[in-house]
């Protein structure tokens, strides 16, 4: 069992309660019995971290990328030992079924090896002068502290994938998850702690999200932001942070296209624009939300996914052979809702799924759902639906249907199946998207860079590239 009380705010290598002992519920989506209480912090206690940063700043970003990353090392290993703890933990608070938590576990562990080695890799840089006096010389240096905001679909790898690269650049950082989800993020600060983080270098506040992201915005101190979450909400952070121009970070909403060539092996796009669609229940901001397939191999393939459709198993992610699990929260559960009847009452046919589960649980559980007759004006093509409803629309010409997917004001990632290495390449220059898998529907690894275009976000996570979002580069000149 969990604990009921949980101290949930850590500043300067101390846990404690919110300053006025004022406390929120943390409930399991599934069941919707309540799984922790934790503190319910705001201005004053982000406030409070934001200094303590700042005061670690000047020690940590000091030490050499070797120290650094022993302690990166040293997590990595402590998070792999607890894979299972974490992961039970994560579903209760998040849903989704435990092979997935186990994953995401295993994921977020990885970030802290990735930048563990990348931490003694940041390379600065001499320019040959044109001038016989000067040498000219160029410093990556930290940013500085970094305020991170992390959402509730995978509250754990969204963590430590910002997290671990300002670590490794030298910066130090306030975390805030999401109030859905803040009993991963206090696990992972808890492991950091074991592997030796010093005081003050990583501090954890959870509570009142726009008093803590507004204490972030107005806190000179806070030098970049880094965040994942609404394209509404990214566009307020760059609104807001320009009082005192702070760098951002934001991976921000996506519509994700998949387009089914006539070419395509049918089974293998079956399987994954099913383990894309329905992973997390539809609630991944690369996952597919539109599915374009060409008109002559349209029907076979809708009756291959429909039938591996119907298969999925529905309940708590803690049960064996869980498949889907609920929805975050009534407003999501809700939009799906709206998502489907508008696609109905505009033509659409439902070939399977189409209600809410009727099931023994209590929580917020929504049957996966295929739909024909799509039509380009519905919702469910032109928002993202964050839950278990695939469309499906025919296509005849490659041109359109590159102008169909593209035709959004979101760029995150898109997908492509085709046998065709000289489609797949040319499809891959087309698409106006930060990310685009050719027969692959899981792009997101430690190792390479994820970000979108357009109003998908700003900024790189992932790969050499992350590390270089928390860097300066300070420019020295010198006369001799």
């Amino acid at each position: 069992m969990i604990d009921t009380l949980v101290q949930s705010i850590f500043i300067n290598g101390k846990w404690q309660n919110a300053e006025t002992d004022k406390t929120t519920t943390v409930y399991n989506p599934a069941t919707l019995e309540p799984v922790a209480e934790v503190a319910d912090g705001g201005e004053d206690e982000t406030n409070k971290a934001i200094a303590a940063a700042s005061t670690a700043f000047s020690t940590w970003s000091e030490l050499t990328g070797r120290k650094r990353s022993k302690i990166l090392y040293k997590a990595h290993q402590l998070m792999l030992e607890e894979t299972d703890r974490l992961a039970k933990l994560l579903t209760s608070e998040q849903g989704k079924p435990l092979k997935e938590a186990k994953g995401e576990i295993k994921g977020a562990a990885n970030f802290l090896l990735w930048y563990a080695e990348e931490a003694s890799r940041s390379y600065g840089e001499w320019i040959p002068s044109s001038i016989k006096s000067k040498r000219m010389l160029v410093m990556p240096q930290p940013v500085g502290v970094v305020g991170a905001i992390t959402p509730w679909n995978f509250p754990a790898s969204m963590i430590t994938r910002k997290i671990a690269p300002a670590l490794a650049a030298g910066c130090t950082v306030v975390l805030k998850p999401a109030p859905e989800t803040p009993l991963s993020a206090i696990e992972i600060v808890k492991i950091l702690e074991r592997a030796g983080m010093p005081n003050g270098v990583v501090n954890l506040v959870t509570g009142d999200a726009e008093a803590i992201g507004n204490a972030m915005l107005t806190n000179k101190d806070v030098r970049l932001i880094t965040f994942t979450g609404s394209t509404k909400v990214g566009k307020y952070l760059m609104r807001e942070s320009a009082e005192h121009v702070k760098k951002l970070s934001l991976e921000l909403g996506g519509h994700a296209p998949i387009i089914v060539f006539d070419d395509a092996d049918l089974e293998k796009a079956a399987n994954l624009s099913l383990a894309s669609k329905f992973r997390n229940n539809g609630q991944t901001c690369i996952c597919a939300n539109r599915l374009y397939v060409h008109e002559s191999v349209k029907d076979k393939f809708t009756k291959i996914l429909t039938e591996k459709v119907k298969q999925l198993k529905i309940g708590s992610g803690l049960d064996e052979g869980t498949d889907l699990g609920p929805l975050i929260n009534e407003q999501a559960s809700i939009k799906v809702q709206a998502h489907l009847d508008d696609a109905v009452e505009k033509g659409a046919q439902i070939i399977c799924g189409g209600t809410k589960w009727d099931g023994e649980l209590n929580g917020y559980f929504y049957q996966p759902t295929v739909l024909s007759g799509i039509t380009d004006d519905m919702l469910v093509m032109n928002e993202e639906t964050f839950g278990p409803i695939i469309p499906i629309q025919p296509f005849s010409d490659e041109a359109a249907v590159i102008n169909k997917a593209n035709d959004t004001d979101y760029g995150l990632a898109a997908y492509i199946f085709t046998e065709k290495t000289n489609r797949a390449i040319s499809v891959s220059e087309k698409l106006d998207y930060g990310i685009v898998g050719v027969n692959d529907v899981f792009p997101a690894v430690a190792e390479a860079p994820f970000g979108g275009v357009k109003q998908s976000g700003i900024g790189k996570e992932g790969g050499h590239y992350g590390m270089e979002e928390f860097l300066e580069r300070k420019f020295v000149s010198m006369g001799i």
